[in-house]
């Protein structure tokens, strides 16, 4: 990754909706201050520390690094967790790992899923 990492119009879409877990729980209800998919994040993180399968896949240092920067700068606004979901889909991006229109078509079917 840059120094001056590229904004992600799907990524900036995310951060513009503003649906962050607080707002959420309190719009349904739930009392449990940690988001659902909170879990699979910390594993998907786990994976990916484990990971050599390619050189596209950052090391758990590089990861948290970018994660570090960006949360304090492109995704500011984002509480935790979700600028280290956010972070980690954007150097994925960077990176090669996915493409935004896979990235923006899975999150599609999520919303689809979630709103069925």
């Amino acid at each position: 990754m840059t120094s001056s990492p590229d904004r992600v119009a799907a990524l900036d879409h995310i951060v513009e909706r503003n649906q962050v877990w607080p707002r959420m729980a309190a719009k349904y209800g739930v009392e449990n201050p940690v988001p659902p998919w909170k879990t699979s994040l910390d594993g998907f993180c786990d994976a990916l520390d484990h990971a050599s399968c390619t050189a596209a896949v950052p090391t758990f240092k590089e990861r948290r690094d970018e994660e570090d920067a960006l949360a304090a700068t492109l995704y500011a606004d984002l509480p935790y967790p979700e600028n280290q979901l956010v972070a980690l889909a954007h150097s994925l991006l960077a990176r090669g790992v996915i493409d935004e229109e896979t990235l923006a078509r899975r999150m599609a079917a999520v919303r689809a899923r979630l709103e069925a």
